[in-house]
């Protein structure tokens, strides 16, 4: 199994949403950190939307480079039918990528009903989504490097 200190983990964020993603990055990050990753190991990239992420993902996972790759970003339900499109066609890209490539793709891309939905989600001290995205990140890398 692989020590914390060589795992190697790619964290993708939507621009778009800026201060959800912002403060999901900045909380897992310091629990990667915390947790034995040194911050050279940890590689962010920003993409202008949601929509955006699963190829960036499939790009990263091509690379074999990485153990895990994080998605942040947040959704949020407007007046039409665009959220469920960029919700469900993320959602299942990511899956897509994940199993094509055998690569854990921890999915933090909030789709939510208001903004302040996804900034607690982000912010908050107990369940925050960004600290359980990088505790995801190692747990699956070790069970993937077990097996």
């Amino acid at each position: 199994m692989k020590k914390n200190k060589d795992i190697t983990v790619a964290i993708i964020s939507s621009s778009f949403r800026k201060e959800v993603s912002r403060a999901l990055e900045k909380r897992c990050v310091a629990t990667l950190v915390r947790r034995g990753v040194p911050k050279a190991n940890i590689a962010l990239f920003e993409v202008p939307g949601a929509l955006e992420i699963p190829l960036v993902a499939k790009k990263l996972a091509e690379k074999e480079k990485y153990d895990a790759i994080i998605v942040f970003g947040a959704i949020v339900k407007g007046e039409t039918y665009h959220f469920e499109q960029i919700a469900n066609e993320c959602a299942r890209g990511c899956m897509d990528v994940s199993l094509e490539y055998s690569i854990p793709i921890i999915f933090e891309v909030l789709a939510v009903y208001a903004i302040k939905d996804a900034l607690l989600r982000a912010t908050r001290r107990k369940e925050n989504k960004g600290v359980e995205a990088a505790e995801s990140a190692l747990s699956m890398a070790h069970v993937l490097s077990s097996l």
